[in-house]
Parts: structure tokens; C-alpha cells; sequence
């Protein structure tokens, strides 16, 4: 991307609210709160909102993506002008003023170095329109799933109301039976250049506010900008296995592109209700299995149930203590890569109200128990 004046001139950070230090993840949340607050939808008639919002898209646009922040990064480290500030004395040869700075090289090969620090100049090189395709903007919604559809994968539909191609001009931005014409200015690029010497410089067509066409009659749906706001249904495929606050990419079913850009991405945050029975740790399923004090003393098999219906036979041995962990193979969280097991803990039930029987029968256990469980306790 060809650096335009404004990388010289404006504090990009700056205007989105951020520092020069802010992870990628800072810098889009804060164009994006900006974006909302200042939208054009948002603020009919607002000249100052649309010129902010301008702004902030501006800005969003170099340090919002990885390669142009690192090279606006550098430019801004070499000042206004870069080490060029004081002027070119004596290029090709040795000397300089104060402040200047000399190069041995030929015109042509310092073609190709302005070129390379600033994506112009030199032979073959040209500068990518500023009003060209523009990629849309990365859509965000929740979704609440039943504990046995995250962990069996299900198809179902999200309802958005976001942006999308305006359905009356076809994101043309023109009305109906119009259509764009070239920018006479720009020729259709977006951008004027502004050679100064060895510098080319480019900023956006202010015809055509950088777009590169120029719109007579505007569409009355979306006034102009291709894109309006409403409701659309989205048909979600979730994998097995989803887990509780992860969040699933759609490629390509965020906000449209402008200007023939592709669509951004729609990232599905899940959030997976508890079951009744069963909890999950990581692939493996949990469940705790209550076994009566006969059960765990004398042992036996136990039937346990598991999320897909069928129940299984759990072997315990005479004897098994309450909290004990028995694990039943496959019968956990299946993915593409692994499947989990099924992690059963004994919960031994102490009865809490004993028929006459009952009491006469653990009574007959009390005084038949020679042992103390509490024996390695004395001194």
C-alpha cells in the first residue's frame, strides 16, 4: 500500500483512542466502538459524525492491519519527513548540508530505495487505489445451547439484524435504473497522486471521497453506501464437542465488503447449559453415581447412564469408598481428534431416616465391628 501524506501528518493511534503498544485485539475493539458511535445510520445529517467516522475507518485501515502498521510504524520512527528532512544536497555525491543526508547512488536507484520505504516510486511500482475493495467488518453473536447438542454437534439458525448489501440498489449505492460513473479526477483509482521531486505522495480523491466512483442519484435505501441495516437469518453447522464460551468462525458471513471486498467473518460465542446429570472436564464426562452403604459394602453391578442413552454395567468391588472415580471408556465428549471417557464417582448414601429393620440391622454391623476406623487417630 502506497503511503499517503496523512501517514506523515496524523497520529493514527491517536485517533482511535489507543497506544502505540495496543495488541491488535485493543486497537479493533476501539475502532469498533468509535465506528458504532459515529456511524452515518446512527447520526442522520451529522456532517461532523460522518467525518469522524471517516476518520476513524481511516485510521483503522493502516493500524488495523498487520503489514501496513508495521510500515507506518517505521515511517513514523524516521519523523515528518523522514531522515530527508533537511533536503537532498549533492545526491550521488559526497557531502550534505546540515540536517541533509547524501547517497551514492544513481537517480534511478534512488527510485527504487524511496520505492521501497514507501511503496512507490522506482520502475513497475505503483500505488493500490485507496478506494478499492474493502474487506467488511468481523460480526460478533452468542448463541445458548443444550448441553447434549454442544456435545453432539447440531445445525440450527442465528438471527443477526447487521449490515448487509443494500437489497433495493445491490450494494451499488446508486438508484434504481442509475449507476456509478468513473471519477473524472481520480480515473477511477481513489487516489491523487502528488509528485514532489523524488517523493510521490497519494491521498485520497476528494471528488469521490476516495471511493472512485461518483454516485448522481443516490439510492434512497442505503443513501449511497451499499450496505443498509435489517435483520438476516445465518445457518450455523456446530461440531461436536463445542465447549462452553468457545467461539466458532464463519468465514465470510460477517458484514459485506465495499467496494467489491470481500465479506468479514461471524464469530459465534456458545454458551452450554448444564445438564442434570452429567458435567464435563475437558473430553471426559463426569457423573456422580449415588450407591447405597449395601451396594458399596458388598459390591455388585451398578447400571450407569450415559448421555446417548443406552446405560452401561460399572463393576464395583466389596468394599468400593464413597468417592472413588471409575472410568468407562468412549463414553465421553466425541471430536475430530479424540473421544473422552465417562468419569463416574461413588457418592455412598448414608439413609437419614431407618425403619425398624433397617436399625436393627446395622446394629447387629455396629456390634459385630471389632475394628475402629478411627484407630490410627490415638496416640
Amino acid at each position: 500500500m502506497a503511503a499517503s501524506r496523512d501517514w506523515y501528518e496524523k497520529d493514527f493511534y491517536k485517533v482511535l483512542g489507543v497506544s502505540e503498544t495496543a495488541t491488535a485485539k485493543e486497537i479493533t475493539k476501539a475502532y469498533r466502538q468509535l465506528a458504532r458511535d459515529n456511524h452515518p445510520d446512527t447520526h442522520p445529517d451529522d456532517t461532523a459524525a460522518e467525518n469522524r467516522f471517516k476518520e476513524v475507518s481511516a485510521a483503522y485501515d493502516v493500524v488495523g492491519d498487520e503489514a501496513r502498521r508495521k510500515e507506518y510504524d517505521e515511517i513514523r520512527k524516521m519523523g515528518p519527513m523522514g531522515p530527508f528532512s533537511g533536503g537532498f544536497q549533492n545526491a550521488g555525491g559526497p557531502g550534505g548540508g546540515p540536517g541533509g543526508f547524501s547517497f551514492n547512488v544513481g537517480a534511478d536507484g534512488l527510485g527504487d530505495l524511496l520505492g521501497g520505504m514507501f511503496g512507490r516510486g522506482g520502475r513497475g511500482r505503483g500505488a493500490s487505489a485507496a478506494g478499492g475493495p474493502q474487506r467488511g467488518e468481523d460480526l460478533e453473536a452468542s448463541l445458548t445451547l443444550e448441553f447434549s447438542d454442544a456435545i453432539q454437534g447440531i445445525t440450527t439458525t442465528l438471527y443477526l439484524t447487521s449490515d448487509a448489501q443494500c437489497s433495493t440498489c445491490n450494494g451499488s449505492g446508486a438508484k434504481p435504473g442509475t449507476h456509478p460513473k468513473t471519477c473524472s479526477q481520480c480515473g477511477g483509482r481513489g487516489v491523487i497522486d502528488d509528485n514532489q521531486g523524488f517523493f510521490s505522495f497519494s491521498s485520497p480523491c476528494r471528488a469521490c471521497q476516495g471511493r472512485g466512483v461518483v454516485i448522481d442519484q443516490a439510492c434512497p435505501t442505503c443513501r449511497g453506501s451499499g450496505v443498509e441495516r435489517k435483520a438476516r437469518e445465518v445457518k450455523v453447522r456446530l461440531p461436536q464437542g463445542v465447549a462452553d464460551g468457545q467461539r466458532i468462525r464463519l468465514k465470510g458471513r460477517g458484514a459485506p465488503g465495499r467496494n467489491g471486498g470481500p465479506a468479514g467473518d461471524l464469530f459465534v460465542e456458545c454458551h452450554v447449559m448444564p445438564h442434570k446429570l452429567f458435567g464435563r472436564d475437558g473430553d471426559n464426562l463426569t457423573l456422580k453415581l449415588p450407591v447405597s452403604f449395601a451396594e458399596a459394602a458388598l459390591g455388585g453391578d451398578i447400571e450407569v447412564p450415559t448421555l446417548d442413552g443406552p446405560k452401561v454395567k460399572l463393576r464395583l468391588k466389596a468394599g468400593t469408598q464413597s468417592g472413588t472415580r471409575h472410568r468407562v471408556k468412549g463414553k465421553g465428549v466425541e471430536t475430530s481428534k479424540h473421544t473422552g471417557d465417562l468419569i463416574v464417582t461413588v457418592d455412598v448414601q448414608v439413609p437419614e431416616h431407618l425403619s425398624h429393620d433397617q436399625r436393627q440391622a446395622i446394629e447387629a454391623l455396629a456390634a459385630a465391628t471389632t475394628v475402629s476406623p478411627r484407630a490410627h487417630l490415638e496416640a
